[in-house]
């Protein structure tokens, strides 16, 4: 079988071994008669499951102690509500980073629940960078300050990170999640849906500090209080279970490539690749967002015409790339570079880019 040059931007590449390894266990999951998927979540194989997916995230992603690890459904889009029900309180603005669209729906729904103010917006650069950590301003009085630390649709990233002080900093890290090193001690709660960088959609992660855990709202339903899921092990209700084990064969994978810091320089490496090709043409190529504020994982670029970009498109799916096309929200191009898309993708992208040029330019 040939395999398709996936820059999907979510749903994402999963890596070819991890599907074969889980192909392997599909229909019987170590010799128990049954797949994952039809086993109770109860049982002493998911809970193996489920522990150590916990225990391979806190080694990869250098969790502390006094931090849980949950495993939650609903996705980021979830986590928008979850959040200000659990954490914004009267009297207390939660602050956020407006940096694109995804930052922009987190604002929508924190407002249903409280007071929110923003401590640093790019919309005025159109989202093509992010804000200068000395233009965040977090009111002294803050619930918390939310960012997102890189925007898809944009090509945005947060190179580096505000310090809050006692004010607690989260971050919807659903984009680039343990794809660079990060002290998650600077955080009090980080979640990224697992769609792009930990595997499949369906299971959404959480580190969350335990102070933060024990200060949330009792006053919400208990499925949307993270003092439940974290009492449970996140097995309160019926988990996304399938989902949860291909998290924990790609942290396998993530490790067996030697880890965080590992994939932080293949992403760069990778990135450079295209980017190198963008910045080298002379202007057929034209790289979207600020070069300071540039993504190592979603590379967005427009050409001088739609007409072009739809030709791009095109040629490029007839050689075997998919997901090139830019959001429909913002149109262009984008190639999304998750830590499963292999090198060989970006070095075939990068010559097709070229070829491009050469008969176009």
């Amino acid at each position: 079988m040939t395999r398709a040059y996936n820059f999907n931007a979510g749903p994402a590449a999963i890596p070819l071994e991890v599907l074969e390894q889980a192909q392997e266990q599909f229909v019987n999951y170590q010799g128990a008669g049954m797949s994952i998927m039809e086993m109770s979540h109860r049982s002493a194989l998911y809970e193996e499951v489920n522990n150590s997916a916990q225990a391979l995230l806190r080694e990869l992603f250098g969790v502390p102690e006094n931090y849980h690890v949950l495993f939650l459904q609903g996705g980021a889009s979830t986590q928008f509500a979850m959040l200000p029900l659990n954490l914004l309180q009267e009297g207390r603005p939660a602050a956020y980073v407006q940096t694109g669209a995804w930052a922009d729906k987190a604002i929508k729904e924190a407002k249903n629940v409280g007071d929110v103010t923003i401590a640093a917006s790019t919309k005025e650069d159109h989202y093509m960078r992010t804000p200068n950590l000395s233009e965040i301003e977090i009111p002294s009085n803050a619930s918390y300050l939310h960012l997102t630390s890189n925007e898809t649709i944009g090509g945005t990233q947060f190179h580096e990170f505000p310090v809050t002080g006692d004010i607690p900093l989260i971050a919807d890290m659903s984009s680039d999640i343990l794809s660079r090193p990060l002290d998650v001690s600077k955080f009090g709660m980080i979640y990224a849906g697992a769609q792009k960088n930990l595997g499949p959609s369906g299971v959404t992660v959480v580190i969350i500090r335990d102070e933060l855990v024990k200060a949330g709202s009792k006053s919400i339903p208990a499925m949307f209080q993270y003092a439940t899921h974290a009492k449970s092990n996140s097995l309160y209700n019926t988990p996304p279970s399938f989902s949860v084990y291909m998290v924990s064969l790609m942290l396998q994978w993530i490790k067996s490539k030697g880890g965080v810091s590992q994939m932080d320089q293949l992403n760069r490496d990778k990135t450079k690749l295209i980017y190198d090709r963008i910045d080298q043409s002379g202007g057929f190529y034209k790289g979207c967002a600020q070069a300071n504020s540039r993504s190592l994982m979603n590379i967005t670029f427009r050409m001088e015409t739609e007409e072009l970009e739809k030709l791009f498109v095109k040629e490029s799916e007839l050689q075997g790339f998919v997901g090139l096309k830019g959001h429909r929200d913002v149109g262009g191009l984008r190639a999304s570079t998750y830590n499963a898309v292999p090198l060989s993708s970006c070095q075939a992208l990068a010559e097709f880019m070229a070829d491009f040029q050469k008969r176009n330019g």
